[in-house]
């Protein structure tokens, strides 16, 4: 039976160091979060924000526009909290409103306040290994590895999903630990080999979004499993894995949710306070 890497009790052994480093500080960090509409799936999430920044004696902004602001406008607005020396970190809630790219918003942020690690210049640091900023829920898996005491040295990595803040990131994070790493995604399901890559993963992280799409009986016995994905399903909340049945073949696996989402906002506010510290100088 696998052992649960629970996001919860790694995130207050962060949230510990953050403290500290908080203190160390001569300013109170400030994160400015930019929501553009009613926008309901990201309530729950800026929620956790405000209440870790309030732990941890962070300055948190909630900033609110209408879903009627033109894309010109929220990019203005990104702009203003750019040059707003009170800020430390800029955030822009997902989804935003169908009309609005989010890449050109999100690109519109200064980089050193972009504690998503979102704006190109962040994940080429990725790339090249000198990331000042790591994607937060990449960061939080990264993290949830390492809590697992797995040597990532020569072990078959799979990741399940390419999105540019989970997937993509991951691909280089797992590289520069020298991990073996393969990257699936729909054209690879599609072509009836995903069970044959999930079946060979000593890692493995899935974050597609789609309930119970990997079959608890593809894991590899003893993988580290981590599941990103957070799905509705009658009423209660599942991941992309077969739990039930992973979890039997697992060495390490994350719940959902308590998994990787609590995490998250704790990566969140560490890059905050390493934005607030390289402002500082």
């Amino acid at each position: 039976m696998a052992i649960l890497l629970e996001g919860r009790h790694i995130a207050e052994k962060v949230k510990e160091d953050i403290r500290l480093k908080v203190l160390s500080l001569k300013i109170r960090p400030s994160l400015a979060s930019l929501m553009v509409g009613d926008n309901s799936g990201a309530v729950s999430y800026v929620k956790s924000q405000a209440k870790a920044a309030e732990e941890l004696g962070v300055e948190y902004q909630i900033h609110k526009l209408s879903s009627s602001s033109s894309q010109e406008d929220i990019i203005g607005f990104v702009r203003k909290l750019n040059n707003d020396k009170s800020v430390n970190g800029i955030i822009i809630q997902n989804p935003l409103p169908e009309k609005i790219d989010y890449k050109a918003v999100s690109f519109s942020m200064d980089p050193e306040k972009d504690i998503e690690g979102v704006h190109p210049a962040n994940i080429a640091g990725i790339i090249t290994g000198r990331a000042k900023f790591i994607p937060c829920t990449a960061y939080a898996v990264m993290e949830l590895i390492s809590a697992s005491g797995i040597n990532l040295y020569g072990k078959e990595a799979v990741i399940v999903g390419h999105s540019s803040i989970v997937g993509k990131p991951l691909v280089f994070l797992l590289l520069d630990k020298l991990a073996t790493v393969t990257i699936c995604h729909i054209g690879t399901s599609q072509a009836g080999k995903l069970e044959d890559h999930i079946r060979r993963a000593e890692v493995l992280v899935v974050a597609v979004g789609k309930a119970n799409l990997i079959k608890g009986e593809w894991i590899k016995e003893g993988a580290v499993v981590i599941d990103v994905g957070i799905n509705r399903v009658n009423g209660k909340i599942v991941g992309d894995v077969e739990f039930s049945a992973a979890e039997k073949k697992a060495a390490f696996i994350t719940p959902v949710p308590g998994g990787v989402g609590p995490l998250t906002v704790a990566m969140l506010m560490r890059n905050l306070v390493e934005a607030a510290r390289l402002q500082q100088g």
